[in-house]
């Protein structure tokens, strides 16, 4: 599957180094990375891709090698492997995903709160669940979409990052595959069992929400078993939306971590 692509790079650059590609999380799209991919595209080629359901990217049923070999596939197409990844949360499952199937045409990995592990996004099972179940009236406007989804969502950003997977106004409606998104939620949340000795050898950097309990020390030796050489960041005051909560930090770390890869 062809998934929608945002690329911007520099007028005038060094274009012989990687792209960098970004892989949003669940119920996001790829331009949820843009103030990151704006200030990487200065110097560097950067992608910025819907997953399948997500954005203006068709649906399907998904799970970790479908989106994966959907980025082999959109990357291929655009001339852009090797490359180096960055992907958050559902999407940092993908980037490890692609890593550990593609070894040769990842050159770098960088995976935002998430670990290669069952769990970490269980609570968004229930949500997209109820989002599929939700009735939608004859006319919605933002106001009225924000009281609507308040009933199943608390939180203002998680609604805020919903909002945008409606489309409003008359006949409003939701633009993703919010069903193929619900029924393919048990291989979101999980993790496949993959086969004995697959491992990725690139530079791998995993930075953590201080905050957060999607990345948990029980974690660490499968961390080290599929990626040898990872390096592990903890940004002590985010959450699990590390780069949208500490947007500085997680530039600065992200910059480093593609110089010296």
């Amino acid at each position: 599957m062809l998934l929608n692509t945002i690329e911007l790079g520099p007028e005038n650059g060094d274009l012989s180094r990687p792209p960098v590609v970004f892989l949003h999380g669940l119920f996001g799209r790829g331009r949820n990375f843009g103030f990151f991919q704006r200030r990487i595209a200065a110097t560097r080629r950067t992608l910025a891709l819907d997953l399948r359901n997500h954005g203006q990217s068709p649906h399907g049923m998904m799970d970790y090698p479908t989106l994966a070999a959907d980025v082999h596939e959109t990357l291929s197409a655009h001339d852009a492997l090797p490359a180096t990844i960055v992907g958050h949360s559902m999407g940092g499952k993908t980037a490890m995903m692609l890593a550990l199937s593609f070894p040769a045409d990842v050159h770098s990995l960088l995976v935002a709160d998430i670990a290669p592990a069952q769990g970490g996004l269980a609570q968004s099972q229930h949500l997209a669940a109820k989002m599929a179940d939700l009735p939608l009236p004859d006319f919605l406007d933002r106001a009225g979409a924000d009281a609507l989804l308040a009933h199943d969502i608390a939180e203002k950003p998680v609604r805020d990052l919903m909002m945008m997977n409606l489309d409003l106004g008359g006949h409003p409606h939701w633009n993703i595959g919010i069903h193929e998104i619900a029924r393919s939620m048990p291989a979101i949340v999980g993790w496949p069992t993959l086969a004995a000795g697959i491992h990725y050898d690139g530079p791998t950097l995993f930075i953590a929400g201080g905050q957060s309990r999607y990345i948990q020390p029980a974690s660490y030796p499968m961390m080290r078993k599929l990626f040898p050489h990872y390096q592990l960041e903890i940004i002590p005051n985010a959450g699990h939306w590390v780069h949208a909560q500490a947007p500085a930090e997680f530039l600065h770390l992200m910059q480093q971590f593609l110089e010296a890869a």
